[in-house]
């Protein structure tokens, strides 16, 4: 018996070995399945309080437009002065026939700050006034535009446009740039794109402007043929509507007046932005009213801000119409706007 106790001994190790390595093995897969459920208790808490990128997708398509109209007027009385202190009850709006659902503010805004584009015509049925059109331009930017407040940019065009003059509101520069355009310089071919040019001028050179902040203007010099481009009449004024840009045009004798049909673009496109048309070949003194009439009607505004009664997705054209106290004589405001598309 005594030959066999170390076997037994070994045998005896072995089993408690044995023993200690599946007890440690147990704990190990213990602490495993532990960390594992603490590992998908955890994603199911992120999970929970972090979107997933679908949750996202669905959140921000969940987000519907503002279905907010920001007008912009101006009121004068008989004497040609500015009406600077109407109360919303004194202003009667009608959207499409209708009156607003909800009128969400009413300000009187004095001493506005100015951004003017000014564009100027260059294309061939324009060479012998574009001197004039300049004239009246600098004219503009050397007596109207304020040096510490407002800014100007200068595009020529004909078939395509070029950007004479960035921002800025440095008289001198800007009335250099302005000499400095030259006719024909950018009818690469024969055609003028009015459209194109106001297009893109309200969509990316006013895009940093703040119409809530600034007023603007765009001074436009042509005889309002537009016979080049792919951008419609419509699709210019949405742009001019998007940046609140009110467009000013000096309307150019045309060659073949009995067939024009500029002088009608150019009232369209003045209307429908809240502008005016005036001739360029007035006498100086008349350029001169019509230019301080333009400063008085941007400076000094009123902008009112709705909802309309029937809000709808369809891209069609709202008419506006104001109805002003007996103290108003005149007020200059856009024809209508188009509603967003879906």
């Amino acid at each position: 018996m005594a030959g066999h106790t170390p076997v037994m001994a070994t045998q005896d190790h072995i089993r408690r070995s044995c023993y200690f390595q599946a007890r440690m093995w147990r704990c190990l897969l213990t602490r495993c399945l532990i960390a594992s459920a603490l590992l998908f208790t955890a994603r199911h808490v992120y999970a929970q309080t972090e979107p997933s990128a679908d949750q996202s997708k669905v959140q921000y398509k969940l987000q519907l437009p503002v279905d907010e109209v920001v007008l912009t007027f101006h009121a004068m009385d008989d004497h040609g002065l500015p009406v600077n202190d109407l109360k919303a009850n004194e202003v009667h709006l009608l959207d499409n026939g209708s009156p607003p659902r909800r009128v969400i503010a009413f300000d009187s805004i004095l001493n506005r700050p100015i951004r003017a584009a000014i564009l100027l015509d260059t294309s061939e049925s324009m060479q012998q006034t574009v001197s004039a059109s300049k004239r009246i331009a600098q004219r503009f930017v050397e007596h109207i535009l304020r040096q510490e407040s407002d800014k100007a940019i200068v595009i020529d065009f004909a078939y395509a446009s070029n950007t004479a003059a960035q921002w800025t509101g440095n008289p001198s520069s800007l009335s250099q740039n302005i000499q400095n355009v030259r006719p024909a310089a950018m009818n690469p071919v024969q055609g003028t794109a009015i459209f194109n040019t106001i297009f893109r001028t309200c969509a990316y050179d006013f895009k940093n402007s703040d119409p809530a902040v600034t007023g603007n203007i765009m001074l436009l010099f042509s005889d309002g043929e537009d016979n080049a481009g792919m951008t419609s009449m419509e699709e210019a004024l949405r742009a001019c509507q998007s940046s609140n840009t009110v467009i000013y045009a000096f309307r150019i004798p045309s060659n073949y007046p009995d067939h024009s049909t500029g002088p009608k673009t150019l009232a369209d496109l003045a209307s429908n932005t809240g502008g005016r048309v005036f001739p360029a070949n007035e006498t100086p003194d008349a350029i001169w009213d019509d230019l301080k009439l333009i400063e008085s009607e941007m400076r000094n505004q009123y902008r009112l801000v709705y909802t309309p009664a029937n809000v709808k997705h369809d891209g069609t054209f709202h008419s506006i119409e104001l109805q002003m106290p007996d103290r108003v004589d005149q007020f200059e405001v856009r024809s209508g706007y188009f509603a967003a598309r879906q």
